[in-house]
């Protein structure tokens, strides 16, 4: 049985989305969580300006897994990272070293690439991963909260922004 790891391909979109709708699922996501399309992901990913790269594990020449990253940066460090924002392997798979492989390669790449960092989060229900990220070196970093601003919040937030800049430009006149 053998494992391979390679870089996705415009053509991996319609896989990446099924692994991502997948992984929904295993984190107990509410119906229609997920909301991205093959065209967005083939636009964020494989355009002129990828936000995001992406690897596909396949085993015996079947989909099998795939980790999902992009770059970041540390202020404190003055240094680039890498933040996983994806790692999922079929259940019926797991176990046999993909998740693994699919891991160290990400790590690889961070470091080929003069990354300091690789991070991510896990749910604190998800033992099994939890116990794997340990088994592989990760350090938790339970002090800090995960924060986010998304939708109609972060609509608001913005024309908060823009709001500011008018009022700031008015006074510089």
């Amino acid at each position: 049985m053998a494992t391979t790891i390679r870089a996705a391909t415009a053509a991996d979109v319609p896989q990446i989305l099924a692994f991502v709708r997948a992984l929904a699922v295993y984190e107990r996501a509410p119906a229609g969580a997920v909301t991205a399309t093959e065209e967005g992901l083939l636009r964020d990913g494989f355009g002129a300006q990828p936000f995001y790269e992406c690897l596909l594990a396949e085993h015996d020449g079947a989909a099998a897994g795939f980790a999902l990253f992009f770059f970041n940066y540390s202020t404190w460090r003055g240094q680039p990272g890498v933040y996983l924002e994806d790692l999922f392997v079929l259940p019926a798979l797991r176990g046999q070293g993909i998740g693994k492989a699919l891991l160290q390669r990400v790590a690889a790449l961070a470091v080929a690439r003069g990354c300091r960092r690789l991070q991510w989060e896990v749910l604190d229900w998800n033992t099994p991963a939890i116990d794997f990220y340990r088994a592989m070196g990760a350090e938790f970093l339970d002090e800090w909260r995960n924060v986010r601003v998304q939708g109609e919040a972060l609509l608001r937030l913005a024309d908060g922004a823009v709001s500011e800049v008018h009022v700031e430009n008015r006074k510089a006149q």
